[in-house]
C-alpha cells in the first residue's frame, strides 16, 4: 500500500513536468544543498547558461519568500534561532519545454489583497517599466512590513518569460494558502 501510495504521487509529479519537488520546513542553509542538486540537474538536461541562471534566481526568490513570509513556522526559544519556514517548491518543464518554478506556502489572509495588488501591479508593467519600477524600489526604503528589500517578487517577473501566476486558496478565516509560479 506504501509503495502504491508513493508510486501514485511520483507518476502525479512526473505528469505535471515537475523535475524537482521539495515540501517542508526550509532554512537559509537547506537552500544551499538544494541549489546545487538543481544546477546538476539542469547541467545533465544541457539547459544553456542563460537559463539555468533565471532558473536558479527565481528558485532563489522563492525560497526566501517562503522563508521570509511563511505563515506556518516552527520557530526555536531565541528569536530567529533555529526558525523554519514550511512551504512547497517545484522546478518543472511544460510540454512546450518550458521550465517554471513554483511555490507554494501560508500566508495571512490578511496580507492576501496586498499580494494581489502588487502581483497585478507588477503583471501589468512591460519591460521598461518593470526595469524602471524595479530601480524606484531599490532608491526606496523597504516596506515596514518587508523582511527584505521588496524587491523578491519583482525580481522573479524579470527573469520571468511573461506574467507571474499566482493563486490563493482561502483555508480558514485566518489563513490562505498562496502559490506563486513563474516560467522561463
Amino acid at each position: 500500500m506504501m509503495a502504491d501510495t508513493y508510486h501514485a504521487f511520483r507518476n502525479m509529479l512526473d505528469e505535471q513536468g515537475i523535475i524537482f519537488s521539495y515540501c517542508g520546513y526550509m532554512s537559509e542553509k537547506l537552500v544551499v544543498g538544494l541549489g546545487e542538486a538543481i544546477k546538476q540537474k539542469m547541467e545533465l538536461d544541457a539547459a544553456d547558461t542563460n537559463t539555468t541562471k533565471r532558473v536558479f534566481s527565481i528558485f532563489i526568490e522563492q525560497v526566501q519568500n517562503i522563508i521570509r513570509y511563511s505563515a506556518d513556522r516552527a520557530t526555536g526559544a531565541e528569536e530567529n534561532r533555529g526558525q523554519l519556514s514550511n512551504g512547497v517548491i517545484t522546478i518543472g518543464r511544460d510540454q512546450q519545454g518550458r521550465f517554471f518554478v513554483a511555490g507554494a506556502n501560508m500566508v495571512q489572509a490578511t496580507e492576501v489583497p496586498k499580494l494581489r495588488q502588487r502581483l497585478d501591479h507588477i503583471n501589468s508593467l512591460d519591460h521598461d517599466s518593470l526595469k524602471a519600477y524595479y530601480k524606484e524600489r531599490l532608491r526606496n526604503a523597504p516596506d515596514a512590513d518587508s523582511k527584505g528589500a521588496s524587491i523578491g517578487l519583482i525580481e522573479i517577473a524579470r527573469r520571468a518569460a511573461g506574467p507571474i501566476q499566482y493563486d490563493v486558496k482561502p483555508v480558514s478565516n485566518d489563513m490562505a494558502f498562496f502559490c506563486l509560479k513563474a516560467f522561463v
